[in-house]
């Protein structure tokens, strides 16, 4: 069922055209992401469709009956209420339900209801009824849901009667969305909602959207987030939008195909287009072919010209460079408790970390992973224990808030000021690498938006040359574009990195090493995200296992071959899903093969190319190779489809 459609809209500020003749359709159990550069429009789009925002052109279409929440970037929930109270408030037509409920069953409690049969056959009726349009609403799980949901926000620990106004404003915006998701509208809007979320909430939040009921359109700059969620990419790009079915990584394959391909029918038209006009130039003043000339520029004119197919917009670019090597031995940290006021979050905290390591500080909202990098910094003292630097240790570190770029300066000024050793145009050329070019340099860095300032002070980290990164939380605010260019440049760095970061997949790419912090300490796993998850997971089996023998849940005389058997049976599975990736991976390689085949296949016809012996040698060889290569993912893919199944 079509949810709501979107008709040529339109919308300026001022004399700016932002977008232009947008087409977008929502239907039921749509999971739709909006793709884009920071600025290009995806935030106004969101609150056009949600009703916040006017457009000056265009048609917004949908069924009366159909219901939209909307959860704008970073709202918090204001409220004077309670945590409970405040979700409460949702359900409050079906508290009123219930409250008659309680007021007919009262009714029906008075002996002397029974003198008056039609007055309780009526009561009776009524009451029946309510009872069923309760229970078909929700009415004997909401209290439920609500704890459901809570949970899986990170509130768990929490006392429900606490006053929101009293709780910090991450924890006001997960509310926010919490009170959204219990509305269970029929088109969910969400605003960059993995902000303030640690992973382990995202990952909830991934599995209750993808079981949602309505429709969802979501703006995200997390890569990993989108692939589990959506199935539909609309791409906003130079004003207009582009459909694209699957997730964000079918999105980035079919794009590249679509661009290769729009190329070369560009390219074949220019060709053509350059034989007409060599033709007609030779051939025009000559009595003898005039006539075969004029057709030909007949033709020419006829012609409905192609553009150049546009490339990808203008991508940030820079790369991070070291001063000098530090020693070996880059920082020691020594039974540290860490915290504010002498009020500690974590305690015993042990770490070193050695030149060139790579390594991604993990654990939930609260649990001290901001307070341990200040600490490093020295931006906080530890409350217990020591922390000790390496030899020529330097420290960039780029702060999360961004609270240091609040000044009223302009944005040359602000980076100029920190290096007055360079030239004008060379601070300017930096800027211009970051997406800062012409009046942008001029702008106050107070009127700067989260993008803007996350670049700028990326700039900044840059020009310091520090051997050793600390960098909390340096992906918020960044696009998916801009994420991929400081990822492949930290990937590159020749130095050592400590991060803080709920990107799971910047993780991945990232650390070479995952260190979890709790507080009792700080646990490490050799490896990226994923491992640290399968880790997680296999040391929570055991533990459980553990439980079960110390309980007395196991005969003894089967402990030891049923803990053999455990062990055996968890290798055998990780070998399965090793085998079930390789197969997957093989189905889409003989795809693209299968392709690329086709496609030179095809133009071994075009008159051009079969008439010319080299390039038919190219393309028969091509096809010859890439047939050779499917022969031998063949064969393995049913090796492993026989293993999979014996």
């Amino acid at each position: 069922m079509i949810l709501l459609q979107v008709q040529q809209l339109t919308k300026y500020f001022g004399a700016e055209l932002i977008l232009s003749n947008i087409k977008l359709e929502v239907q039921t159990r749509d999971r739709i992401a909006l793709v884009g550069r920071n600025g290009a429009g995806k935030s106004t789009l969101l609150k056009m469709i949600a009703g916040q925002l006017s457009f000056d052109s265009g048609d917004i279409m949908k069924p009366k009956d159909v219901s939209i929440g909307y959860l704008a970037q970073n709202t918090g929930l204001e409220s004077n209420l309670s945590i409970w109270d405040e979700m409460l408030l949702v359900f409050e037509s079906l508290r009123l339900k219930e409250r008659e409920l309680r007021r007919l069953e009262q009714s029906m409690a008075d002996p002397h209801i029974y003198e008056n049969q039609e007055r309780y056959e009526k009561l009776l009726k009524e009451y029946d009824q309510l009872q069923i349009e309760f229970k078909d609403q929700g009415g004997y799980q909401y209290e439920a849901d609500i704890r459901s949901v809570l949970h899986g926000l990170n509130f768990a620990s929490f006392d429900y009667d606490t006053k929101i106004s009293t709780l910090s404003g991450g924890q006001k915006t997960r509310l926010a969305l919490g009170k959204l998701l219990l509305t269970k509208p029929d088109i969910l809007i969400l605003d960059e909602p993995t902000n303030h979320l640690d992973i382990e909430t995202l990952s909830w939040l991934e599995q209750y959207l993808q079981g949602y009921d309505g429709a969802v359109l979501i703006v995200s700059h997390d890569r990993y987030f989108l692939d589990k969620v959506v199935n539909q990419v609309y791409e906003v790009s130079r004003k207009k939008v582009g459909k694209y079915v699957g997730n964000y990584s079918d999105y980035l394959s079919l794009k590249a195909e679509e661009y290769e391909r729009d190329m070369k029918q560009y390219e074949k038209q220019q060709e053509e287009v350059a034989k007409l006009q060599d033709f007609i130039q030779r051939n025009l003043a000559r009595a003898s072919t005039t006539k075969r000339a004029q057709s030909r520029r007949k033709k020419l004119e006829k012609m409905d010209l192609m553009d150049r197919p546009l490339g990808d917009e203008k991508s940030a670019t820079f790369s991070f460079d070291i001063e000098r090597q530090s020693g070996n031995e880059v920082l020691q940290i020594n039974d540290a408790s860490i915290g504010y006021q002498k009020e500690a979050v974590s305690h015993q905290v042990d770490m070193r970390i050695t030149k060139g390591e790579s390594i991604a500080l993990v654990g939930p909202n609260g649990i001290g992973k901001s307070t341990l990098l200040k600490s490093i910094v020295g931006k906080l003292p530890l409350i217990d224990g020591e922390l000790r630097l390496g030899t020529n240790v330097s420290i960039g570190y780029y702060d999360q808030e961004q609270a240091e770029l609040s000044s009223k300066k302009t944005v040359l000024q602000e980076l100029w000021d920190d290096y007055p050793g360079h030239t004008e145009k060379e601070i300017r050329t930096v800027l211009g690498n970051f997406l800062f070019s012409g009046d942008d340099v001029l702008k106050p860095v107070t009127a700067l938006s989260g993008g803007e300032k996350a670049r700028l002070a990326l700039a900044k980290l840059m020009m310091q040359k520090a051997n050793f990164l600390i960098l909390d939380e340096p992906t918020n605010h960044l696009d998916l574009d801009s994420k991929e260019v400081l990822e492949n440049s930290l990937i590159d760095y020749p130095g050592t990195i400590l991060f803080v970061s709920h990107d799971r997949y910047f993780i991945n790419r990232i650390a070479t090493k995952v260190v979890e912090l709790s507080k009792d300490g700080a646990n490490e796993y050799l490896g990226d995200y994923d491992y640290y998850v399968e880790k997680k997971q296999e040391m929570q089996e055991l533990a459980e296992w553990d439980s079960r023998e110390k309980n007395g849940k196991t005969p003894e005389k089967e402990q030891s071959s049923d803990k053999s058997a455990f062990f055996k049976d968890k290798e055998a599975k990780k070998v399965e899903r090793q085998r079930k990736r390789r197969i997957e991976e093989i189905e889409q390689k003989i795809e693209e093969l299968e392709q690329t085949v086709a496609e030179n296949e095809k133009l071994l016809c075009e008159p051009d190319i079969f008439q010319d012996h080299e390039k038919v040698l190219k393309y028969n060889e091509a096809i010859q190779a890439a047939k050779s290569e499917i022969e031998l993912l063949m064969e393995e893919w049913t090796e492993l489809e026989e293993l999979l199944h014996s």
